[in-house]
């Protein structure tokens, strides 16, 4: 072996063994798919023949460039890409996760407490095996470089091939634009790297300055109070409320609250909750709904143990950390903690109009057995390990069916608070940010593009309770996610140009 590694050899042999290697151990999911999207014939032949030579050639291609230019610093960057693409492979296989911009926002969003849920053995054996042995054979080879003529020739050579099949492929250019956000996302080490991009430059496009909304003023006199809460992966099916053949929801079920038909605006967290808060549907960041109320003179306070919202520009802004500062004997592992003196809150409140936001994160897997309370285990036995393709399906349900269980709890527990203030005129409304997949298509937890996402992933629960019986809500109606604003604006009487009645969920109230 240390003879095999004493020898030079030339960068061409290393760039070829690694652009081989990287087409046979990272892409099998890739090709699959291109496999389930074409027919046999000779079209079908010329894609897949020419996606092959393709990926060859502009690895080939950049593992040239980077090594030559870099020297030991492309060795790195090398050694990094071979690691990362064990990472992503990993995710792939055992999630079916596809790496678009939108998941790498979800990656990078994702803290330490979230991400160790997703450890396994496999995992590490998954970055051993295709990760580890080729960084060794890239830093252990002795490589002959060869002079600048050489490096033109064999990059000029390997982009030419590149270019060319590329052209051979332009009747089939259609096909690939209809694919190119599944075969993307499932393409190393591009799918990561060119979408770390795109999401930085959404990311540097959200963080200028948001643009203010008309001023509102408080039309009403009342006491009123909103609670909003925003769930986390509970998906509307798992709900009895919404006909579930399981009691996921007992306490609900005798709370004479309303539920809605919804759908989530995207499949992962940030966009969802951007919606939630946003008073149309857009890109550009405006003032979203706590914001907005807050500088308009109500009372506004944010408890979270979730991440992925815009920034929020409020006194109240409480994390877990804070909750369990002010009440130290409450378990900070659950949602629980969120409505630790709620109803001091609302009591000390002096202001007449009053918003609460809960962002939970009840449901998020891959560990939901981790996500509620022992007590909370009805659904037994349940799924223990984060491979979620390995684990038994029921147990794998189970063990989601019992977040329902909790969030259901949750929810009660809000109302009750409500009931328990006599002198305000109250409401509480639970949203979900998008659903989940729990094996359906092969498909497990959510962030699949909306154009291709599953049902699982899109529809949601939207409930509401309220202490005045007189509103009425419209359930034959379909509702969104962007209903939020327009409908809590209504309840607590606020009046503003950009109210829209067409997505108050309340029939016959309004903001004049």
């Amino acid at each position: 072996m240390m003879q095999f590694f004493k020898r030079k050899v030339s960068l061409a042999q290393v760039c070829g063994i690694l652009s081989a290697f990287t087409l046979i151990a990272f892409h099998k999911p890739f090709f699959k798919c291109v496999y389930d999207n074409i027919a046999f014939d000779f079209n079908g032949v010329l894609i897949y023949v020419g996606l092959i030579v393709l990926m060859l050639a502009m690895n080939y291609f950049f593992y040239y460039l980077v090594a030559w230019l870099g020297r030991i610093v492309g060795k790195c960057i090398l050694a990094f890409l071979f690691i990362a693409n064990a990472i992503c492979l990993y995710f792939i296989n055992t999630y079916q996760v596809l790496v678009t911009d939108k998941m790498m926002g979800n990656v990078y969003n994702t803290h330490y407490s979230e991400a160790s849920g997703f450890f396994s053995w496999e995992a590490i054996a998954y970055v051993a095996l295709l990760g580890v042995i080729p960084c060794i054979y890239i830093f252990k080879s002795k490589i002959d470089y060869g002079k600048f003529k050489r490096f033109l020739t064999h990059v000029g050579v390997s982009l030419g091939i590149g270019l060319t099949v590329a052209l051979i492929n332009m009747p089939n250019w259609p096909w690939i634009d209809r694919n190119a956000t599944q075969l993307g996302s499932l393409l190393m080490p591009w799918s990561y790297t060119i979408n770390t991009v795109r999401y930085y430059n959404a990311e540097a496009k959200k963080n200028r300055k948001e643009i203010p909304l008309p001023d509102a003023k408080i039309a009403t006199d009342s006491n009123d109070v909103c609670v909003l809460i925003i769930g986390e992966s509970a998906r509307r099916r798992n709900f009895s409320l919404y006909g579930y053949n399981r009691a996921t929801n007992p306490l609900l079920a005798t709370d004479s609250v309303t539920a809605l038909m919804a759908e989530a605006a995207t499949t992962y967290t940030t966009g969802s909750v951007k919606a939630i808060l946003d008073h149309k549907k857009t890109d550009d960041l405006y003032e979203i709904l706590p914001n907005y109320l807050y500088r308009n003179g109500v009372d506004v306070e944010w408890r979270t143990n979730n991440w992925g919202e815009p920034p929020v520009h409020i006194d109240k802004y409480r994390e877990v950390k804070d909750l369990k500062a002010m009440y130290p004997d409450e378990d900070e592992n659950y949602d629980g903690i969120l409505l630790a003196g709620l109803k001091a809150a609302i009591d000390s409140c002096k202001n007449n109009k009053m918003l609460i936001i809960l962002h939970t994160s009840t449901s998020h897997g891959p560990t939901y057995n981790k996500k509620y309370p022992p007590e909370f285990e009805v659904f037994k036995p349940v799924c223990n390990t984060v491979e979620m393709s390995k684990a038994n399906p029921q147990e794998l349900m189970n063990a989601y069916d019992n977040t329902i269980v909790y969030t259901d709890y949750l929810v009660h527990q809000v109302i009750e608070v409500l009931r328990q203030v006599p002198d305000r005129r109250s409401c509480m409304i639970f949203v979900s940010d998008h659903g989940e997949s729990l094996g359906e298509g092969n498909l497990y937890m959510h962030g699949v593009p909306m154009a291709v996402a599953p049902s699982e992933q899109i529809e949601v629960p939207f409930i509401v309770w309220s202490s005045d019986t007189t509103l009425t809500i419209d359930t034959s109606k379909p509702v969104g996610q962007y209903h939020v604003f327009h409908s809590v604006l209504s309840f607590l009487g606020i009046d503003s140009p950009i109210y829209d009645k067409e997505k108050d969920i309340f029939t016959n109230i309004g903001v004049r």
